[in-house]
C-alpha cells in the first residue's frame, strides 16, 4: 500500500495558519504540488513567501475569498496554469463562532453554515468537474481520478450549547461528505472527512498557557492522554489523499485520541 502522493497537485483551503497550513506544509514536503489558499492574504504569503518567485517551485499561494464563485474559478485556473491539473483538494477551511441558543437574532448558524458547508461543497463541485474533465479518454476503470478531503471535528457527533452552530455546520459537512461519494463514486472521484479532536494549534497553546486547568481537563477526557499536533491529523488527510485509500470513499476517520469514545455532553469541546 503505497501512501504517497509525490507528483500529485493539491489545493488546500485554511492553509494561512492552525490546520492547513500543517497540510498543505506536510504534502509539499512529501513532493506533491501544493496551492495554499487562504482568504488571509498577509498571513498566507508571509507563510509561502512574498511572491511565486520566493515560493518553493511546487508551492503556490492563492489568497480570496472562496464564498465567491469568480474566486473559486480563479483559483482552480491559477492551479491549472501552475500545475496543469489538480488531483486532490482539502477543504480545511473552518469557522468557529459562539452560538447564543437563546437569541433569535443570531446570526451565528448561517455563517457557519455558510464558511464550514456550503463553501466547501461548491468548491469540491467545480474541483470535481474539472477532475472529471481532465480525465476524458481515461479508460483504465481501477485509479482513483481525485480525491477530496475534508476537515471536521468531533463537535458535529457530540453536543455543547455555546457551540451548536459549529456543530450543526459540521454535521452538514459530514454528511455531505458521504453523500457526494456516492455521487462521484461513477467518476472514481473519492470523498472522505478528518474529524479531529483537540490539536495544539496556535489558538489553543495561548489558551493553554493562560488556563492551565482546561488543559488537565482535556487530556483527563482523552483516553491517550494528551493533545494531538497538527502534524497527526496531516498524516490522516495524507492517508485519504493517497492511492493506499484507493477503495475508500465516504468514511469519517476520527484523529482523537479516542476522546469521542466517551466524551460527556457536558464537557465543552476544545
Amino acid at each position: 500500500m503505497s501512501l504517497s502522493i509525490q507528483g500529485k497537485t493539491a489545493i488546500v483551503t485554511g492553509a494561512a495558519n492552525g490546520i492547513g497550513l500543517a497540510i498543505a506544509r506536510h504534502f509539499s514536503d512529501l513532493g506533491a504540488n501544493v496551492v495554499f489558499t487562504d482568504r488571509d492574504e498577509e498571513r498566507l504569503f508571509d507563510e509561502c513567501g512574498a511572491s511565486d518567485d520566493e515560493c518553493a517551485p511546487n508551492i503556490r499561494a492563492f489568497a480570496g475569498d472562496l464564498s465567491e464563485k469568480l474566486t473559486v474559478a480563479n483559483l482552480i485556473s491559477a492551479t491549472i496554469d501552475a500545475f496543469d491539473r489538480v488531483d486532490i483538494l482539502v477543504n480545511a477551511c473552518r469557522q468557529i463562532i459562539p452560538t447564543d441558543p437563546f437569541d433569535p437574532a443570531d446570526t451565528s448558524i448561517e455563517q457557519m453554515l455558510q464558511q464550514n458547508l456550503f463553501t466547501s461543497l461548491r468548491l469540491s463541485q467545480a474541483v470535481a468537474k474539472k477532475m472529471i474533465a481532465q480525465a476524458e479518454g481515461d479508460d483504465r476503470d481501477d485509479e482513483t481520478r481525485g480525491a477530496i478531503v475534508n476537515i471536521s471535528n468531533i463537535a458535529a457527533m457530540r453536543s455543547h450549547p455555546d457551540l451548536m452552530g459549529y456543530s450543526v455546520s459540521l454535521a452538514a459537512l459530514e454528511q455531505s461528505t458521504r453523500s457526494l461519494a456516492l455521487s462521484l463514486a461513477p467518476n472514481r472521484i473519492r470523498v472522505n472527512a478528518v474529524s479531529f479532536g483537540s490539536v495544539m494549534s496556535a489558538s489553543l497553546q495561548a489558551g493553554l498557557a493562560e488556563d492551565e486547568l482546561k488543559r488537565k481537563d482535556i487530556q483527563s477526557h482523552t483516553p491517550l492522554g494528551r493533545i494531538a499536533s497538527a502534524r497527526e491529523v496531516a498524516g490522516a488527510a495524507q492517508f485519504f489523499a493517497s492511492d493506499g485509500a484507493g477503495f475508500v470513499t465516504g468514511q469519517i476517520l476520527c484523529v482523537d485520541g479516542g476522546r469521542s469514545l466517551l466524551d460527556p455532553v457536558g464537557v465543552p469541546l476544545h
